[in-house]
């Protein structure tokens, strides 16, 4: 049985479709991303998901529960971090850790989860004084006080710097290898592509597209790139006879190979051989936004 599985989800807002028969499920230990651009229906779905909000047709279980008619439930074992989730402003992060624990019946020991999450330091300073890092990283911890067996992280990185992101993926990283199942909510395609196992394309309310970030990269082009400099005197017909290669063309002192499969070290391969010598060797390939274009017609960004 699925940790979650959505079938034919819908939730309007008045005239407003927000999700359009939407279907997934995520399996138990894997990073399963939701992305897709701003008001695209990625945090009603999983708001959905969580029971904060009644779906309007369809269905949602969690851990084979439904989360609205076994809310407490659910709520035991289901942890989240919502996109405008917030503490009051003078409250210190123990404080706030020892309040949220008292929740549950068997929870997290909030000093274990600082030091796992790297916050000790900050037990007694007041929430407003924390960075963005570091109020992320209080998110999750609140997330985990309840020991979930699912966490759902919604829009976990916006606004932080790129090293508070590094770091904040680290963190997803090592939940999830403690056991934890995770949701990914996110419009970051780099965020998407090092995390998730799996990824639902969500666009104005509607799963576009459910597969492995590669496999959803190879739906929109298959193909590789890989370009170099060569002497004037070599002859690209070597690596045009290569099975893994459809095209390869010189453009002044450049060569641009196209093709599928292993084509790096295919092409390698023929210039070790030949003993040429690759200067600027540049490997380029479609990438997540590729991909959403090529499945909707629009822009991630």
């Amino acid at each position: 049985m699925p940790i979650i599985d959505v079938r034919n989800l819908h939730k309007r807002y008045g005239e407003k479709v927000a999700v359009d028969d939407v279907s997934f499920s995520v399996e138990e230990g894997e990073i399963f991303g939701i992305l897709g651009p701003n008001g695209a229906g990625k945090t009603t779905t999983v708001e959905c998901v969580a029971g904060l909000r009644p779906v309007d047709g369809g269905a949602v279980s969690v851990l084979g529960r439904d989360p609205r008619l076994h809310r407490d439930e659910v709520r035991e074992r289901l942890g989240v971090q919502l996109q405008e989730a917030r503490l009051p402003d003078r409250i210190r992060v123990g404080e706030a850790l020892r309040l949220y624990a008292s929740f549950y019946r068997s929870p997290a020991d909030p000093d274990q989860l600082m030091e796992m999450l790297r916050i000790t330091d900050k037990r007694d300073t007041a929430y407003r004084k924390l960075s963005g890092g570091q109020k992320q990283r209080v998110s999750i911890a609140l997330a985990l006080v309840g020991r979930p067996t699912v966490a759902v992280l919604d829009e976990l990185t916006t606004g932080l710097d790129p090293q508070a992101r590094r770091e904040t993926w680290d963190l997803v990283e090592s939940v999830r290898d403690s056991g934890v199942t995770i949701v990914l909510v996110t419009h970051f395609m780099d965020e998407a592509e090092r995390l998730c196992d799996r990824l639902a394309l969500i666009d104005q309310g509607r799963v576009a597209a459910l597969d492995t970030p590669a496999g959803l990269v190879d739906r929109a082009d298959p193909e590789q790139r890989v370009t170099f400099r060569v002497p004037a005197g070599f002859d690209e017909r070597l690596l045009t006879g290569l099975p893994e290669v459809s095209s390869a063309h010189r453009d002044g002192g450049r060569l641009r190979v196209t093709g599928r499969g292993n084509l790096l070290h295919a092409v390698t391969s023929v210039l070790a051989r030949e003993h040429v010598l690759a200067e600027d060797l540049r490997v380029e390939r479609s990438n997540l936004d590729d991909a959403f274009v090529a499945l909707t017609g629009r822009s991630l960004r």
